[in-house]
């Protein structure tokens, strides 16, 4: 089986774990086969050397990948993403599809079509095409919806509580299909736009949010309930600043702020296809995580999945220059590697 080193400046190869200098990556077939000084890095058959930033490849956990371009994002450094919805029919095939290594783009866990309420979000959205929401009217027809989309693999079931734009969904339809997602062991992620839409989500047992709460500012107590609750939030604060300071972006990167400082968990993710969202890594997503008081190793947890260790997924991206000490370097990826293949150079 063949093997390709990457040799760079420095490594860091993952949470907790210590800057490597002059460090490579072996990978071998589809995996990492090593990782750590060059100067013990096992016989390659391919050698690609620079004075890179060497890191895992990032996962954006919140895209609608029907309205953005495969490629670009793959050449950005996201070597995988998280559709949080799209029809059923188009969007299960194509993640089937990138999983594949000869797949030009990134590799996509979809969730398929959102539940949500009779009318409800995102169903009449002009973003959204016909059949990106499950609509549902009572607890027994969420519960179906959730049935009927768990039998497609998804990676989550999403849920609409969306109460500025329509109807949402009641608590009891919420509880039920958290419920029976639950009891498939799926994750529930919630939209939550409007007030209280938050304390419903918690609630009815949602596991992560898909925003970082805008539309008002969570009380402490909410904050603390979603961290002793084990709620996950997904960051996508540049899709309310576009590179401006806006008051919804200031309100969520203060609820970001002081959820991340109760010690909940932080996911990056940018809501690609909505608005003028770049392929690849948003560095200005990493930017508001910084505002949020994330320091750079958290912010890098954040934008990745897994570890340069043997064994390990084999996606990489090199960087020209050191994130560490500049954080714009997340925008210069010079080299990617998907699945142990070299996908751009």
């Amino acid at each position: 089986m063949a093997r390709l080193l990457v040799q760079g400046a420095v490594a860091w190869r993952g949470p907790d774990e210590p800057l490597v200098p002059d460090a490579a990556v072996v990978f071998e077939g589809s995996r990492v086969a090593y990782a750590g000084s060059a100067r013990h890095a096992p016989d390659a058959d391919e050698e690609l050397v620079g004075g890179w930033f060497l890191m895992p490849a990032a996962v954006d956990h919140h895209v609608h990948i029907g309205l953005a371009d495969p490629r670009a994002v793959l050449a950005g450094g996201v070597t995988q993403v998280r559709d949080l919805g799209w029809p059923p029919e188009d969007v299960f095939p194509l993640a089937d599809i990138s999983t594949g290594t000869d797949y030009d783009g990134p590799a996509i866990a979809a969730c398929g079509p959102i539940v949500t309420a009779v009318g409800g979000y995102p169903t009449r959205s002009s973003w959204g095409p016909p059949g990106i929401g499950a609509e549902v009217s009572g607890p027994e027809e969420a519960a179906a919806a959730v049935l009927r989309i768990a039998e497609q693999d998804p990676a989550a079931i999403k849920v609409a509580l969306n109460t500025e734009v329509g109807p949402g969904l009641t608590d009891g339809e919420l509880v039920a299909a958290c419920e029976t997602a639950h009891e498939r062991g799926l994750t529930v992620v919630a939209h939550v736009q409007g007030e209280g839409t938050t304390e419903r989500a918690l609630g009815a047992g949602v596991d992560e949010l898909a925003h970082t709460p805008w539309t008002e500012r969570l009380s402490d107590g909410v904050v603390a309930g979603l961290v002793r609750g084990g709620v996950r939030i997904v960051s996508t604060l540049d899709i309310h600043s576009y590179g401006r300071i806006t008051p919804d972006l200031r309100r969520a990167v203060d609820n970001l702020f002081r959820f991340h400082g109760a010690g909940g968990t932080v996911l990056y993710g940018t809501d690609l296809g909505n608005g003028p969202i770049p392929p690849g890594i948003d560095v200005r997503e990493a930017q508001h995580l910084a505002a949020a008081r994330l320091e750079v190793e958290e912010i890098l947890t954040a934008m990745t999945a897994w570890s340069l260790h043997p064994g390990a997924r084999g996606d990489l991206i090199a960087l020209d220059g050191d994130p560490f000490e500049d954080l714009d370097a997340l925008g210069r990826v010079a080299l990617v590697v998907k699945g142990g293949r070299l996908v751009l150079r």
